[in-house]
């Protein structure tokens, strides 16, 4: 089993220091085998808020985690034309990772992530034909029982995003992202980008998307919050032959606590949900789900 937490859109340069320092100490006394960060780990890539990751990462490192990291549009520069279109993760690489597509496998998963940031889309992702090879290519060497990972900033899928059932952009070139993502047999799809709680079943999503979890990531320490919910991040436990829990872990105020618990199990492209029924529930906010 592969223990993974699952954080998104830290945003230094808008964070809670006190809410940095929490998720902090509640990584370092779980330890995961795999920390996750689906991108924005800045608010506006200057090189400040980049030592601010920087040095919060390397804190996570030294404690001995390890970590697969991918930037987000925010970590972009915006106002920098000149270097938004000339270098614009040039940051990223000097103080986050060189590595804007990293892989990682162990016994029970495997996990690739893509970098879906571009200086012409400012806020929303893109999915180049490359990538796709990529995703077919890495998942292809990967035994058929472990549980394949795609992890990207902006999610593959057009997401519900307000109250009124607005659904946002899907990523660029979704049509083709979708296919390349079910032909590499993708079991869970992780993303980030718009401080929600969501996991959903692909197929239920769009049609001929194969067998897909989505699962999408809050915001783990940033005060630009959305629809009044929370910041808060995924604890997964992954196993082999697709079976995993979803623990959605929220900032209550004081300290971040298990706002709830759903057991997911996946039998052929279909997923089936089951609540846990010791999960506690923090203020209003559960998991928001559209599974049977």
């Amino acid at each position: 089993m592969a223990r993974i937490a699952h954080l998104s859109d830290i945003h230094f340069g808008a964070h809670d220091r006190k809410i940095v320092d929490a998720a902090t100490a509640w990584l370092e006394e779980r330890r995961p085998d795999l920390i996750v960060i689906s991108g924005d780990f800045t608010q506006r890539a200057t090189v400040d808020q980049f030592r601010q990751a920087a040095a919060w990462l390397n804190r996570l490192r030294s404690a001995g985690l390890k970590t697969l990291v991918i930037p987000g549009n925010h970590d972009v520069p915006l106002y920098d034309v000149v270097r938004r279109f000339a270098r614009p993760l040039t940051r990223y690489k000097r103080y986050i990772s060189r590595d804007l597509c990293p892989f990682y496998e162990d016994e029970a998963v495997a996990i690739l992530g893509l970098n879906t940031a571009r200086s012409l889309t400012i806020k929303d992702g893109r999915i180049n034909h490359d990538q796709m090879d990529m995703l077919r290519d890495r998942f292809a060497q990967v035994p058929p029982d472990k549980t394949r990972i795609l992890v990207t900033h902006h999610p593959l899928f057009a997401m519900p995003i307000g109250k009124g059932g607005e659904l946002s952009e899907a990523v660029g070139r979704h049509d083709d992202a979708v296919k390349a993502a079910c032909e590499a047999g993708v079991h869970l799809a992780l993303a980030g980008h718009f401080h929600r709680t969501y996991a959903q079943a692909a197929q239920k999503m769009v049609a001929h998307s194969g067998g897909a979890l989505v699962i999408q990531a809050g915001t783990a320490t940033s005060t630009r919050l959305r629809n009044a919910e929370p910041q808060s991040f995924n604890w997964l436990h992954v196993r082999r032959n697709n079976e995993m829990e979803l623990q959605v872990i929220v900032w209550d105020g004081a300290a971040f606590r298990r706002a709830s618990h759903v057991e997911y199990r996946r039998d052929g492209e279909e997923w089936a949900s089951r609540d846990v029924a010791d999960a506690p529930r923090v203020g209003e906010m559960a998991l928001r789900r559209g599974l049977g």
